[in-house]
């Protein structure tokens, strides 16, 4: 089975703090998480001056600053991107970032990366697809906020550019942090793979581990999930991560359900092949029979173990005649 590309999503819950951004690649890495992602932008290219800010920023951050106030305290440069890059080759984990402007697309693409990430408020910013859609490589992308009609927009600019369908991945996801059970609607995941003929994945903003856990059983081949060292930080995404400890869990428990998915094909298992004897019955003697007797309802009955003839015989073995003397419970054979 193909394994599940775990992303554990560090984003900007560094606070633009370059120590705090390694200390995540070591958490992520010991979690065991394939790849560890950042986000990589200048903000002034990204944000005006006059957006406001989202209403779970304002709940999370300092409400008098704007979101471009906000965004230049979470902002790393290039070179600390290059020695997280180098981190995460020390720790052997994948290093990704989204990309968010021209120059990091650039940037990143210069450090080798062979998959680029596409958040969920660029699948409609065409100059920007089409850039992303040139690259080559893999490319996952979020569809946050975007119907049917806006995702399929956006793949044919990724297509027109040169992707191949092949390498690309569509995230189902919400972008709402943290995202409500009602609105997760996890089966749109089903509907984007349906619809588009790609692989999906989940990016999950919901508390705790159980819905992207159930993703991976629904068939996600990417998850990616929010993590912080500490949930008391200030900064706009730090309530709806998992401390690295649940960071821990989600990823052992989604290694326990690729592992219980299994192949698909119906049949005992090694483990509980041994049980069969045990749990299933078999034709036996209800009471002494004679030699040359005829087997009927009345002296047969099907109790375990299951190591004789099967009750699935049973019609056959009616009106048969013992073979020998019987005693009761005695295996019957025929």
């Amino acid at each position: 089975m193909r394994k599940i590309f775990i992303i554990a999503e560090a984003g900007i819950n560094h606070n633009g703090d370059l120590g705090r951004a390694l200390e995540m690649v070591d958490a992520a890495a010991r979690s065991g998480a394939d790849a560890v992602k950042f986000q990589t932008f200048k903000a002034e290219k990204v944000i005006s001056r006059f957006a406001p800010k989202a209403e779970y920023q304002l709940k999370t951050t300092d409400a008098r600053e704007s979101q471009l106030e906000m965004a230049r305290k979470l902002e790393l440069d290039f070179a600390a991107f290059t020695q997280l890059h180098h981190r995460c080759r020390e720790r052997r984990i994948q290093f990704l970032s989204t990309a968010f402007d021209s120059e990091s697309i650039d940037f990143l693409a210069g450090l080798g990366l062979k998959t680029m990430k596409i958040p969920s408020g660029e699948i409609t910013h065409l100059p920007y697809l089409r850039k992303m859609g040139g690259l080559g490589g893999k490319l996952i992308v979020s569809t946050g906020m975007a119907d049917l009609r806006e995702v399929e927009a956006a793949l044919d600019v990724l297509l027109g550019a040169g992707m191949r369908k092949a390498d690309i991945t569509l995230l189902h996801c919400n972008t709402e942090y943290p995202t409500q059970m009602e609105d997760v609607n996890l089966r749109a995941m089903l509907t984007l793979q349906k619809a588009f003929g790609v692989d999906v994945g989940y990016s999950d903003h919901t508390p705790g581990i159980e819905v992207a856990v159930a993703a991976a059983a629904l068939g996600a081949v990417v998850l990616e999930k929010h993590f912080t060292l500490d949930k008391a930080l200030e900064g706009p995404d730090h309530r709806a991560s998992l401390a690295p400890s649940e960071l821990d869990a989600l990823v052992k428990a989604v290694r326990n359900i690729e592992k219980a998915l299994g192949d698909g094909v119906k049949k005992a298992s090694p483990s509980e092949s041994r049980n069969k004897p045990i749990a299933r019955r078999s034709i036996v003697a209800a009471r002494a029979i004679r030699r040359g007797e005829a087997l009927t309802e009345e002296n047969l009955a099907a109790k375990r173990p299951g190591t004789g003839v099967s009750p699935m015989e049973w019609d056959r073995a009616l009106g048969s005649l013992a073979v020998r003397d019987f005693a009761a419970d005695e295996l019957i054979e025929l």
